[in-house]
Formats: C-alpha cells, sequence, structure tokens
C-alpha cells in the first residue's frame, strides 16, 4: 500500500479510534523488508485483520476494531524483529505469523513468545503458534510422541527439524522415516526397484523436510552411511531400536496390530513421533485405525505426549484451512443427519 493509499484509505465499519505507535530502531531498510514489494505485506495484515495501516517512515496508525489493531501491532512488531539480520521476509513468513490460532492468542493475552528454536545446518527453524510450540516442547520432553491433526499444520515437518537438530547435537546415533505403504484410494500396482526406491514415493514429504535442512547431497551420504534409514512399517518387526529418532508418518493408515508392534520396537535413548490425520484413512473398509485406537488406549500414560492440531494451526495456503473446515463442517452436518434418521 502506497503513502497516498494509506493515508485516504476509510476506516473499517464499527472502528474505534485510530491507534499510533513507532517500532524501533529506525533502519529503513528492515522496514522495506516488513512491508514487502509494494507494501504487499501491509496488505496481507489489513486484509486478515479487517484493519487499515497507515505508515510514515517507522511510524505506524492502525484503524479497526481495538482488539484486531492491537494483535495488528504486536504482529507489525514481531515481523520487524524478524528482518534482523534477514535478507527478505516472504508473504509466507507473513501468513505464518497471521495464523488464526496466532493471532487469538494475541488477542487474548495468552500468546507465548518463548519460542523453542530448532537448529538446523540450513537454518533456524522457529515453530509457530501455540500448538506447534506445545507440540516442539513436548518432543523434547517425552520419549513417545503424538502429533494428530489435518495436513499442512507442520506435524511432519517439525517431527523432521526435532530429527535433525538431536543428530546435530549427537543426542542420537541415528534417524528412521517410517511410514506404511498404504495407497492413497489409487491402484499403483508393482513398484520396481530395492526396497528403498519401492518405498520412497510414500516418504516424499520426510525427503522434502530433510533437503531443506540438511541438504541434497549431505542427506544422500547419510544414508548411504545408515544414519539415515528408510523403513516401510512392515520391515519394523522384530527390530529394538537404540539411540534413534524414529518418525512414523501417515499412522492413520497403520492398523491396531501394526501400531502396537511399532510403539514395542522404542528402546533406550530413543525418540518416536507418531504424525497422523484421523480423517484421513485409507485402510480397508471396516479396518480400524491404529492411530484412533491407540489415542483411546495410550491417553493420561506418562512419558507419552499429544498435540492436537486443527483447523487454525493450518500453515499452508490460507484456502487450505478453509478447505479444511469446510470438510469438517461437511462431515459434521452429514454425521448428525444420519444419526437423527436413524433415531426416527
Amino acid at each position: 500500500m502506497t503513502e497516498h493509499d494509506t493515508l485516504n484509505a476509510q476506516p473499517t465499519v464499527g472502528a474505534s479510534a485510530g491507534h499510533q505507535f513507532s517500532i524501533e530502531p529506525h533502519d529503513a531498510y528492515r522496514f522495506a523488508l516488513l512491508c514487502g514489494q509494494f507494501n504487499e505485506h501491509l496488505k496481507q495484515i489489513e486484509q486478515r485483520l479487517n484493519i487499515r495501516i497507515n505508515h510514515r517512515s517507522n511510524r505506524f496508525e492502525l484503524t479497526g476494531q481495538a482488539l484486531m489493531m492491537d494483535a495488528g501491532e504486536e504482529i507489525l512488531r514481531r515481523l520487524y524483529a524478524e528482518t534482523d539480520g534477514a535478507s527478505d521476509i516472504s508473504p509466507e513468513t507473513v501468513h505464518l505469523f497471521l495464523q488464526n490460532a496466532s493471532i487469538a492468542a494475541v488477542i487474548n493475552g495468552t500468546q507465548d513468545f518463548d519460542v523453542t528454536p530448532l537448529k538446523t545446518r540450513k537454518g533456524v527453524i522457529k515453530p509457530r503458534g501455540p500448538n506447534q510450540q506445545t507440540y516442539v516442547r513436548t518432543i523434547l520432553k517425552n520419549d513417545i510422541n503424538f502429533g494428530i491433526g489435518p495436513a499442512g499444520t507442520g506435524k511432519t515437518y517439525l517431527a523432521v527439524a526435532c530429527a535433525i537438530q538431536a543428530l546435530e547435537m549427537e543426542q542420537i546415533r541415528r534417524i528412521l522415516l517410517v511410514r506404511p505403504a498404504v495407497e492413497a484410494g489409487e491402484k499403483l500396482g508393482f513398484l520396481p526397484g530395492d526396497i528403498t526406491q519401492k518405498i520412497d514415493p510414500y516418504l516424499r514429504p520426510l525427503y522434502d523436510a530433510l533437503y531443506e535442512m540438511v541438504g541434497v547431497d549431505r542427506v544422500a551420504r547419510l544414508i548411504e552411511k545408515n544414519i539415515i534409514e528408510i523403513a516401510p512399517l512392515a520391515y519394523m518387526r522384530g527390530r529394538t531400536l537404540n539411540n534413534a529418532f524414529i518418525i512414523l508418518d501417515e499412522s492413520q493408515n497403520t492398523t491396531m496390530k501394526q501400531m502396537k508392534m511399532f510403539l514395542t520396537r522404542i528402546g533406550f535413548g530413543s525418540t518416536a513421533i507418531i504424525t497422523g490425520d484421523i480423517t484421513q484413512v485409507d485402510l480397508p473398509h471396516g479396518t480400524r485405525s491404529g492411530l484412533a485406537h491407540a489415542i483411546e488406549v495410550l491417553e493420561g500414560v506418562p512419558g507419552i505426549g499429544f498435540t492436537l492440531f486443527n483447523s487454525r494451526d493450518v500453515v499452508r495456503h490460507p484456502l487450505v484451512q478453509k478447505i479444511v473446515e469446510a470438510y469438517d463442517q461437511h462431515d459434521s452436518f452429514h454425521s448428525s443427519r444420519k444419526t437423527s434418521e436413524g433415531k426416527a
């Protein structure tokens, strides 16, 4: 938004008086990063919070509902802090700061700014929003952890980041990436190659995270040295895994027996993270998900952590959050309708 646009902006309906503040220290380059090209970051904040942002240099005036202005100021200050030493602030970063969960926490005064950063060779990864921060702390505290929720909430990405940090700090000796080879509604047929090549397509999200945090060449070397191991779930039977970080991804597609088998593989000095979305089960009809069963059986067991994500924690494109919410509403409506018809 240009200075002309902001100065001629009309207050939102039901808006209170403008809220003025300054951000220090005054650094023209950092403020350029904060605002984005053609003020795209400010427009993004305006649209999400339904406020207007006027600014000259390091002075800002916000117009809108009082709670949203408070959230807007806090987000602008946090984004400005993010520019320290940065070469760019992307729209994706702004989106992460604007998650509904984060906004609600700022408005309610429950925002936790004591972020636990995860250090990798390619940089520092900071969990966004209360649930992601809770998730990381739970992983660092417990030997077995469940991250449950819809796609795009950072469950797998943060699990890989925790594993990489533990490996870099020599807290573990190896990383195991495990996933049930269940087809997502498609018949893929015979897959050629050795076992790693057969399971690779199912582990692509884990590979993508590894490449981003460690680099393609180093990942290849670690796999060659068996420091990173790719294992289909069926090949875990009979093993005991010590001093390892084990990630079971897409665990909603495990059976109850498979989940029990996996959980009893954990040895001394190891951490396990089980991620999944119980609304995306691809098991044969009538087969109960091992993840759903484990939630019932293990809830309240000391040493096992659970973090539940929801649509407000989605950190992908804003439309992903709306899609998840639309499906949830649709499923809830039809579920209640079937219940009503059954009683009738």
